[in-house]
């Protein structure tokens, strides 16, 4: 169940990492380490963890989810991050403005947008980086094009990725939301730190019912 991490950069070209060529993050460990993946390691490499969701594994995922429906979710030993993400995605292109990203983000109420290029992933953007950005930045800022910036890192899981891992590297790395991305390698939702509080609330709300 794999969790990729893409580093700062410019929104050119698809910044979705690739299993032989992106830093891979295995566990909490191991966050300062760089090193390429490899299919004889023992872990799942983005096609073969693909190939599972698409066949045996989703079926296991099924089972789980019938055998587990009477636990509290944030107890359970696995939790896919599919059953907490938002599929609600909004995205511009990295050609707009810091203006028109802030309009998107009123308009449509959220503080995620994706950065896209030539229909590709770019990145991820927030709205507390984006005013960082204006703060540091003064100088006709508003206008300033998502082409010309350096975007913040951002984390990448599929939809089956255990969310309790996810959190934990979140956390690690000082972010409060991830892109969930589907076996075409397209966004597929998003999970944030208010999912999670929206999640253990809910269990300490059962648990206080007992």
């Amino acid at each position: 169940m794999s969790i990729f991490v893409s580093e700062p950069g410019r929104p050119i070209g698809t910044r979705l990492p690739q299993a032989l060529r992106a830093r891979r993050v295995d566990d909490v460990t191991e966050l300062t380490e760089t090193h390429a993946s490899r299919e004889s390691d023992g872990t799942a490499t983005d096609a073969e963890y693909q190939q599972a969701a698409n066949s045996g594994r989703q079926r296991a995922l099924e089972q789980y989810g019938a055998s587990a429906a009477g636990e509290p979710k944030s107890q359970r030993a696995y939790l896919p991050v599919s059953s907490i993400s938002s599929p609600a995605l909004y995205s511009l292109p990295a050609t707009a403005t810091i203006a028109e990203a802030l309009e998107i983000m009123d308009e449509h109420g959220v503080s995620h947008l994706v950065v896209t290029a030539d229909d590709n992933v770019a990145g991820l953007v927030d709205l507390r980086w984006l005013l960082g950005w204006l703060h540091e930045h003064k100088a006709d800022a508003m206008n300033q094009s998502l082409t010309h910036m350096e975007l913040p890192a951002f984390l990448t899981a599929s939809p089956e990725t255990d969310a309790h891992q996810l959190a934990r590297l979140m956390l690690a790395h000082q972010l409060n939301a991830a892109l969930v991305v589907d076996a075409q390698g397209q966004p597929a939702g998003i999970v944030t730190s208010t999912d999670y509080l929206r999640l253990y609330a809910s269990a300490s709300r059962q648990q206080g019912a007992v």
